[in-house]
């Protein structure tokens, strides 16, 4: 990490050392420049010893006379990883006498200890100083969430909350999932709930926290999902029960057999994305930094004399699948024969120096492409995707797209929420992604879409989550497990 420093591995002592062993230490390594942060730092990564790095705080204090930040710096996030926090109170004190300012290192690692703590509010504090610096991370602001829900005060959390979402930052899950959690702990806060938010509103935040992660097609991870099913559960008076399940092919919930949301959007939700993302994305700013106007009109002319395509390929992006350098005309070859298998009409998209014979572009497999797909090949330098969003779109509802991108970047060039939601709901339903493919036998397998929507759902009596229980999901693919919410009907008796 520091140069100097590599040829000797730092072996921190085993218990705490008087100055005089540390100075002995420090002299039979050869005095070494910056001794005492290199051995913070080797006590830190060893999970070290609270009592063995206060000692050698102790003696670097006696030796120098001062500590400096950065030793500070390093002893702090020892304390704080280790869960010392009235250590940590201490180390606030001495660097607020000693330094004129805390960067943004020290002040994160305060907020984060202070906010579980009875001092949560001197966290606040910190925060609101960090803020006439710089915009606080989503994690400092989700500590001091956590910390004022822990300590009862949900006023607080959820202005900090409103605040983060209004600086355009994106919450942590672990900071839903302390206002999940933040349920009325004791009879003394139920009189401060008076003065503060009522029961009421609190829910219908955490509703919109839901709505949210529909909207933003997030899925909760499983200690989310929990506590939203705990929270679901233990509102009065509502007899909601929850359960783990996944649905049958069909979309049909297993558990309470009502149909999931269809992945299909109406024709007139088709019609809208189309005009969408034709103005703003293939007619909008960011296109021509990487493409011409002349070479898409030249395209748009090209895909209007071709019969409406069943499925559009970025040939770049498929052929990559392939980690053999010398096989990406294979792969690609491999891709389009399966699709020319299914009777399908096919538009391949790539650049132009896919034409050029090369080991990675062989002329015989670009020839075979050529007369089992539509092509087009673009210059070196354009982007492909409006090119590959242009013609899937044109082509009807019908029409799917084969690449392993996501299109990130695209959403942020949609003017409109509503439209960014239709997107990405177009994309789950219409991206084909190859799931397997042997090189040795040239077979390729892609994942099957769902005729169901793989999104946060709900319904008069119900909710239906999709949950990650998988820390390596791929970002293309969707969740198989869920979580069903569902609400008994009161029967009344006349």
């Amino acid at each position: 990490m520091l140069s100097g420093w590599s040829h000797w591995k730092v072996q921190p002592p085993d218990r705490p050392l008087s100055p005089a062993e540390w100075k002995k230490l420090k002299e039979s390594l050869g005095n070494p420049h910056r001794f005492d942060f290199q051995m913070m730092l080797a006590l830190f990564n060893s999970g070290g010893d609270l009592d063995i790095a206060k000692s050698l705080m102790t003696f670097v204090a006696m030796e120098t006379g001062t500590l400096s930040y950065e030793l500070l710096l390093r002893y702090l996030t020892l304390c704080v990883n280790g869960g010392h926090d009235a250590e940590v109170f201490d180390v606030y004190d001495i660097m607020r006498g000693s330094f004129p300012s805390l960067d943004t290192g020290a002040s994160s690692l305060f907020i984060k200890s202070f906010s579980r703590t009875p001092r949560w509010r001197e966290a606040l504090s910190i925060l609101h100083e960090v803020k006439k610096v710089f915009t606080p991370s989503p994690r400092n602001y989700g500590d001091v969430i956590a910390g004022a829900m822990l300590h009862g005060d949900k006023t607080t959390a959820w202005a900090l909350y409103d605040e983060m979402l209004g600086q355009r930052l994106n919450p942590h899950q672990e900071t839903w999932d302390a206002l999940f959690k933040g349920v009325m702990k004791s009879e003394e806060d139920k009189g401060k709930e008076a003065e503060g938010m009522s029961e009421s509103e609190h829910q219908e935040k955490l509703l919109e926290i839901l709505l949210y992660m529909r909207n933003n097609q997030i899925y909760p991870q499983v200690s989310l999902a929990s506590s939203i099913k705990t929270w679901f559960e233990s509102l009065p008076g509502q007899k909601w029960t929850g359960h783990w399940t996944s649905p049958t092919p069909k979309g049909v919930c297993r558990c309470c057999g009502s149909e999931l949301e269809s992945i299909q959007l109406t024709a007139e939700e088709y019609q809208q994305l189309k005009d969408r993302v034709t103005t703003d994305v293939i007619q909008g700013k960011d296109v021509f930094n990487k493409t011409t106007p002349e070479e898409l009109e030249k395209f748009r002319a090209f895909v209007k004399r071709k019969p409406a395509f069943d499925v559009v390929i970025d040939g770049l992006n498929v052929a990559g699948i392939s980690k053999d350098r010398s096989k990406l005309s294979e792969t690609l070859l491999a891709v389009v024969s399966e699709l020319e298998r299914q009777g399908l009409t096919m538009l391949v998209l790539g650049r132009k120096h896919m034409l050029q014979p090369s080991k990675s572009w062989d002329r015989l497999n670009m020839n075979l492409i050529q007369r089992k797909a539509y092509c087009f090949f673009t210059e070196n330098i354009s982007e492909d995707d409006p090119f590959l969003l242009y013609a899937a779109l044109h082509s009807g509802n019908h029409c799917q797209f084969v690449s392993r991108d996501l299109m990130r970047d695209h959403k942020a060039c949609l003017s409109d929420e509503a439209t960014r939601r239709l997107f990405f709901k177009w994309q789950r339903g219409h991206q084909l992604v190859v799931d397997g493919y042997l090189a040795a036998s040239g077979s390729v397998r892609f994942l099957s879409i769902p005729s169901y929507d793989t999104i946060v759902q709900t319904s008069a009596n119900s909710w239906h989550f999709p949950y990650d229980d998988t820390e390596d999901r791929s970002t293309h693919e969707v969740p198989q497990r869920w979580l069903c919410l569902t609400k008994k009907h009161e029967h009344t008796h006349s």
